[in-house]
């Protein structure tokens, strides 16, 4: 079975415009685990483009707090300022929704509340491009290839680790550890 791959998203590019600066060097590969997190989302969805915009709005914000706040715990400013744009450009977007594809990114078992389909399609979706195809839910590794080969990983992993190091003070392993407790809630 083919996957949809998204190249590009006028809305993406549009949401991440007010961080290109904050971003610098790590825009490129932030914009691309977007946009296969969103080709994966949007097959887990059926291609239902009613679900799109919304999509694309929580992933331009789902990890721009690693950025925009210089925090390793950065869900809660996520959150807030995609809850906060919504408010402003007046989208309309269910606030409870918005906030839970953004909370709920990296539970690892499936989420059971309100817009489960939603939520899990995108939580399932992060998890094949964060582990880099490791996890497949249920995508062959023939997809998952070509929406990598489609849409390049640009050092994306590395930049994570990176991040992990500079935001805790040059110390990686306490970094990853404030990742662990304060996003993935262990």
């Amino acid at each position: 079975m083919s996957i949809a791959i998204i190249t590009e998203s006028p809305r993406v590019e549009s949401l991440l415009a007010p961080f290109r600066e904050q971003l610098g060097r790590d825009y490129i590969g932030y914009r691309n685990h977007i946009l296969r997190v969103l080709s994966y989302t949007m097959h887990f969805l059926g291609g239902d483009a009613r679900h799109r915009p919304i999509i694309e709005t929580a992933l331009a914000f789902h990890d721009i707090g690693m950025w925009s706040d210089g925090d390793l715990a950065y869900l809660e400013p996520s959150i807030a300022q995609a809850l906060d744009a919504n408010q402003r450009e007046g989208w309309g977007y269910n606030p409870a929704l918005l906030t839970a594809l953004i909370a709920e990114h990296h539970k690892l078992r499936p989420y059971r509340g309100p817009h489960a389909d939603l939520v899990n399609a995108l939580r399932k979706a992060d998890w094949i491009d964060a582990s880099g195809g490791m996890i497949r839910n249920g995508l062959s590794k023939a997809q998952i290839a070509a929406v990598t080969e489609a849409i390049p990983v640009e050092g994306f992993p590395q930049t994570l680790m990176r991040l992990a190091a500079d935001l805790a003070g040059g110390n990686r392993m306490r970094g990853l550890l404030r990742v662990l407790t304060r996003v993935y809630r262990l």
